[in-house]
């Protein structure tokens, strides 16, 4: 791959990890919404920006193929419930104080879709992959000894998104068309919820002005946009380079726990997030030291 070639498709990584990285100042800002309204939200927006999407990526007829195919819509009615418990979550956590510990389950969270690929796919895992799982049990383990409680948000997060990711593996669908049909699936009754706290009196759209309900419609962009992003990276790179990338995500959320929202790293967290990246540094090393045998560099 040249570098002119390469160097767009770092440019549109870096922005749509980066813009996925600074999601918690979205959610701060809409944290007085009740998370569940929050979610709704997204989920209807998201239609109508993803759908103005097709129009002018022209991948209407991918979304007619995947919604007359029943075993796709089948599998993708099981991602899209695990994604929107995987925004709920998100969304409740920045909401709470707890964006540190969902950092840690994103962090988590590449560890996950390893297992669950030799689980359920049955894909080989090496030796130092094996080792990399284990140290991310024993962080999550030191959590909930150290610090006594369950770390419910992390691996919540870890769980419903690296199973998130094997569905879509095995929907097979391209992300925009199937980010839609998604959406779609759940967005009845997400506008239904909406339009009955409306009628109830109890929502918040509509009561504190425009801006903040341009705000809460600004959702659905703010999903669209980082997936336009990635797609265009996914485009130009290697999908191993562009995995390279998704530790930013993660590492921005950790950074604006403590910077920014003055949530309190521990060293308890030191523990944890340690075994998590020794966890991560050996799983990188070991899926790149495998990349480089098979194509039969010598080293």
């Amino acid at each position: 791959m040249s570098v002119p070639t390469a160097l767009p498709g770092v440019a549109y990584a870096l922005g749509s990890f980066g813009l996925w990285g600074l999601f918690p100042l979205y959610f701060k800002a809409v944290s007085s919404v009740p998370a569940p309204e929050v979610l709704a939200h997204r989920v209807v927006w998201s239609v109508v920006f993803v759908g103005l999407l097709l129009l002018l990526v022209r991948q209407w007829s991918t979304v007619g193929a995947i919604l007359r195919d029943p075993g796709r819509r089948s599998r993708l009615l099981v991602s899209s419930l695990l994604i929107s418990t995987n925004w709920l979550i998100f969304i409740w956590a920045v909401a709470h104080d707890r964006v540190l510990e969902a950092s840690l389950g994103y962090f988590i969270t590449p560890l996950v879709s390893v297992l669950l690929g030799r689980l359920v796919l049955g894909e080989r895992l090496f030796r130092l992959q094996w080792l990399a799982v284990l140290l991310a049990g024993i962080g999550v383990t030191w959590m909930l000894i150290g610090v006594g409680v369950v770390p419910w948000v992390a691996l919540g997060l870890a769980a419903t998104f690296g199973s998130y990711g094997l569905a879509r593996k095995l929907a097979d669908v391209p992300a925009i068309p199937g980010l839609f049909v998604e959406t779609l699936i759940v967005g009845p009754p997400a506008l239904a919820w909406l339009l009955w706290l409306g009628f109830d009196g109890t929502g918040e759209f509509g009561v504190h002005g425009f801006g903040f309900d341009l705000l809460l419609i600004a959702a659905g962009l703010v999903t669209a946009t980082p997936l336009i992003l990635f797609a265009q990276a996914t485009r130009r790179l290697r999908l191993a380079s562009v995995g390279l990338f998704q530790y930013i995500v993660p590492t921005m959320q950790m950074l604006l726990a403590v910077f920014l929202f003055g949530e309190v790293f521990t060293p308890q967290h030191a523990i944890t997030f340690g075994c998590i990246w020794i966890g991560l540094g050996l799983y990188s090393y070991s899926a790149f030291d495998g990349r480089e045998r098979a194509s039969g560099v010598v080293r």
